[in-house]
């Protein structure tokens, strides 16, 4: 094992009915004033908001609702977010939604606790977080892990720029894990929420780093069960079994654990970051789009470590890394597929490029106007962003 620090503070209530602990456990972090955030009308219609709000006032608790989240979650929704909760008087915010709604959370937080500060200045990296309120989740779609991550990313949508905020202060204090809540999910979202865990698994299992094999053998394994689990929930959302295995891994895949003692890559999803922004593509399916196009560009940098993720993830036989790391490379790209994400920019309607032109603006926007680099397997500079763009673009 390589040095590392691992800091994984989110007390986990995983299993049926948990939401109704959610009060007492806002209470006993210091909560007398919760502040809701959650997305569409779904938690509406399923009574789950409202189960969560009588726990909270059941608690001796104040609470305050604001929803209408969107997907790739909005900079301006969060500004006037902060304004309702800094208004309320909120001294504990609540996630009750998927990675958009927590990442909203987590940008609310920071600005109650910050009212001088436009929360776009710690976005832009213009200003540090120093301070923030506690947040806690109601986790009802597993995908982005952000219920025990620290980061957190947020769209703007005047410039089109969709930037990621890595911070301590991003963690939640708790996350209330219900597998039942994922049941009422379309199967495009379960999809985008299984490629999503997976890529935050792969962004840090292809790396350089060598010598790391228990953090391996627990990348390979969440991989393995991600993938089996995934193939049932995308016919049958509610089985509870495979979406409560989906559901913990999502959490693991990004709280650190699958990628301790490495150094991250996440080009990946600094591509998708890039498509999301805009095209408004959807999360998840803005990473199956690019990562063959990736993975295609990359391996040869290192074919052993391509191998070892075919051989000990898809159970490929071949023993030349090269053929092996194609192989692998190819039932990625088939298992996404089975999904029905799409696997290039032609397969997913949102995106429309058509002219080299725009796909040069596209790695410029990703590179920061040739500002920066991204990854670390391949270290990727505005050109290897533009190929991999233009492989992509079929």
């Amino acid at each position: 094992m390589q040095a590392f620090t691992q800091y994984t503070p989110t007390k986990i209530v995983f299993g049926k009915d948990t939401e109704k602990k959610v009060g007492k456990l806002a209470k006993s972090g210091g909560a007398t004033k919760v502040f809701v955030v959650y997305g569409g009308g779904s938690v509406v219609r399923s009574g789950l908001l409202d189960r969560v709000t009588k726990a909270i006032l059941d608690a001796g608790l104040a609470v305050k609702t604001f929803g209408g989240v969107k997907p790739n979650p909005r900079l301006s929704f969060a500004r006037n977010a902060v304004k309702e909760a800094i208004s309320f008087g909120t001294d504990f915010v609540l996630a009750v939604g998927g990675g958009s709604v927590i990442d909203t959370a987590k940008a609310v937080s920071h600005g109650v606790a910050n009212p001088q500060t436009d929360i776009w200045d710690f976005w832009s990296r213009k200003k540090t977080v120093e301070k923030s309120l506690p947040v806690g989740v109601v986790l009802t779609l597993a995908a982005a892990g952000s219920e025990t991550s620290d980061s957190a990313v947020l769209t703007n949508e005047e410039t089109r720029i969709k930037r990621g905020l890595t911070t301590d202060f991003n963690r939640p204090d708790f996350a209330i894990m219900n597998p039942e809540l994922t049941y009422t999910l379309p199967k495009y979202q379960v999809g985008c929420g299984v490629v999503d865990i997976m890529m935050h698994t792969l962004d840090r299992y292809f790396t350089l780093t060598e010598h790391n094999e228990l953090t391996d053998e627990i990348a390979e394994g969440l991989l393995r069960t991600v993938i089996k689990n995934g193939a049932i929930a995308i016919k049958d959302s509610h089985n509870y079994n495979a979406m409560s295995e989906i559901m913990w891994a999502g959490s693991l895949s990004h709280n650190g654990l699958t990628g301790l003692g490495a150094v991250k890559d996440f080009a990946v999803h600094q591509l998708g970051h890039e498509l999301s922004a805009k095209f408004d593509i959807a999360h998840g399916a803005s990473l199956s789009a690019v990562w063959e196009a990736w993975a295609t560009y990359v391996f040869k940098e290192k074919p052993k470590r391509f191998a070892q993720y075919a051989r000990n993830v898809w159970g490929v036989k071949e023993s030349d890394d090269e053929k092996a790391s194609l192989e692998g490379i190819e039932k990625t790209v088939a298992y996404f597929q089975s999904l029905d994400m799409p696997t290039s920019f032609g397969q997913a309607p949102e995106v429309g490029i058509k002219t080299e032109e725009e796909l040069r603006k596209m790695a410029d926007g990703c590179s920061y106007g040739n500002t920066r680099t991204i990854g670390s397997f391949k270290v990727c500079n505005r050109e290897d962003i533009y190929e991999i763009y233009r492989r992509a673009n079929k």
